[in-house]
């Protein structure tokens, strides 16, 4: 299902994305995807599913991977939300994107912002998690690419080097 924006509704909104304020004029029921892409012009969070199964969509919101598609923008106002844009650049990678950089873990990189910000928000939280916990958290995003072994690898390499254990 697609969403239409209904621009009769709009609310001035205002959001924090990636450690900036943005205020915007928008319906307050259109999902977070939307304005993260078309009024921010982020590239990060893709619409994949638009049903929230399949994890494209996916950013940080105060810390927890949500999916971005089917959370109305209303929702996250008051909150700190990142994309993978807010992570790190392409001059200086966050440490997570340098193992995935270093593992040659991302192929099209449609599904990286589902598995890159689930694994930082279960590592945030339990940053001893052992590789069964990684696959489970990382279980709901669908990469097609198969680079899936090379992704867990990221993750632990990351794991590792936060606990200062290479």
């Amino acid at each position: 299902m697609i969403f239409q924006r209904n621009m009769a509704v709009s609310e001035r909104i205002t959001i924090r994305v990636n450690g900036r304020a943005h205020v915007l004029d928008v319906d307050p029921a259109t999902p977070l995807l939307y304005v993260l892409s078309d009024d921010l012009e982020l590239q990060g969070p893709k619409f994949g599913c638009g049903l929230s199964q399949c994890g494209a969509c996916t950013v940080l919101v105060d810390g927890r991977a949500i999916r971005s598609c089917v959370r109305p923008v209303k929702a996250v106002v008051g909150t700190e939300i990142t994309t993978l844009e807010g992570l790190g650049s392409v001059e200086e990678p966050h440490a997570l994107q340098r193992a995935f950089i270093d593992e040659q873990a991302a192929q099209c990189g449609f599904c990286l912002s589902g598995v890159i910000l689930t694994a930082k928000a279960l590592l945030d939280n339990n940053p001893s998690a052992t590789k069964h916990e990684i696959q489970e958290a990382l279980s709901g995003v669908i990469c097609r690419c198969f680079t899936h072994t090379r992704m867990i690898r990221a993750v632990m390499r990351y794991a590792r080097e936060r606990e200062g254990l290479r």
